[in-house]
């Protein structure tokens, strides 16, 4: 083949290939993200959070169907920002940690409600206890950053996280809530 043959040919693959949306990976920022919980110990408010979290996201506004998320949390990195208190959060009674090191959660549907609010049902897992649940959150966007953000109600004793005499709820309240916020790049544009 001659180059005057073959010029037609590579330009029509060049724009083809042009033409085709680029895939950017999706990545959560940790160092922009958090996760935090709130309880009740008492009827006094106590806050908490872990340091170390990690999620592999496929998400596209446009194809919820074919979007997902996996999102563990290193349980060893609960603080309650005292030293006494955090000792006790990798016993047994509560979150057993040499045994039950992470929690997950896994998407298995994504539904849109509009103004940028979604819905993220799946499955919770801590300390050997999986439920399914619905995640509430709102996505915006700024620059190449998409933020969800969100609170996910839960019960503590759903999840066997203070057992034996912190069973109590008079002492601990069973409902706890998650707060998040994440970071994200590679997010396509929303609507």
């Amino acid at each position: 083949m001659t180059f005057s043959r073959l010029l037609p040919a590579f330009l029509t693959v060049a724009l083809a290939t042009a033409a085709l949306p680029a895939t950017a990976q999706q990545k959560l920022l940790p160092a922009q993200s958090s996760i935090g919980f709130e309880i009740r110990q008492m009827g006094v408010p106590v806050q908490g959070h872990f340091k170390k979290f990690d999620a592999q996201i496929s998400f596209d506004p446009a194809k919820l169907a074919a979007s997902t998320v996996n999102f563990n949390v290193d349980i060893a990195s609960t603080t309650l920002g005292a030293p006494e208190m955090d000792s006790e959060l990798p016993k047994a009674t509560w979150f057993n940690t040499p045994k039950f090191p992470q929690a997950q959660f896994t998407s298995s549907a994504f539904k849109a409600l509009g103004g940028g609010k979604y819905e993220v049902t799946g499955k919770l897992a801590i300390k050997g206890q999986s439920r399914d649940v619905t995640v509430p959150l709102v996505m915006t966007q700024n620059g190449a950053t998409t933020t969800a953000i969100g609170v996910l109600p839960i019960k503590r004793l759903a999840f066997k996280i203070g057992e034996g005499d912190w069973a109590d709820t008079s002492m601990v309240a069973d409902d706890v809530q998650v707060k998040f916020k994440l970071a994200l790049s590679g997010i396509p544009k929303l609507p």
